[in-house]
């Protein structure tokens, strides 16, 4: 059996005003990304792990910020189209396993809507699918406030 690994991350600003979804699922907080699409940064990290483990570039080069297709473009349909990408070379995903690194909001209850969101996205078990969040202990932009990073690695099989 053939087996790829690839891994990803992303980073979005924080702004008032702007909206907050981690993993297809619309957070409530004060704040929300500042980006091009919906800014959700577990599902960018996870895209550009999937591309990663295809040798496909990264999400830049697939959904250009630069490209008026993609403004306000809900991740979800990001993700899909990168498992879409995987499938079409004969990949499928084993599992995910990702990081949220934000200061606020804690986000241990919404972790399992993420993880169901996703894993039926990408028709995977749940279980397959690991989402972990951990603050930066008040230190750098994150603790601060100021953004928000996420990082993932993605297992891929040959199907």
């Amino acid at each position: 059996m053939n087996f790829r690994i690839g891994n990803g991350y992303d980073v979005h600003a924080l702004a008032k005003g702007e909206t907050l979804w981690l993993g297809g699922v619309q957070i409530e907080h004060d704040k929300g990304t500042v980006a091009h699409s919906d800014g959700d940064v577990l599902i960018h990290a996870i895209c550009d792990a999937l591309l990663g483990a295809l040798a496909l570039g990264d999400i830049g080069q697939h959904f250009p910020d630069t490209d008026p297709a993609f403004k306000n473009i809900n991740s979800k349909i990001l993700l899909q189209k990168c498992n879409d990408l995987a499938n079409k070379k004969g990949y499928s995903i084993v599992n995910i396993d990702s990081t949220i690194c934000a200061q606020r909001p804690k986000l241990k209850d919404h972790i399992p809507t993420m993880c169901k969101c996703m894993a039926q996205l990408l028709n995977v078990p749940t279980e397959n699918i690991s989402v972990k969040a951990t603050t930066t202990e008040r230190l750098g932009f994150i603790g601060r406030e100021e953004g928000i990073s996420a990082y993932a690695v993605v297992l891929l099989k040959n199907i």
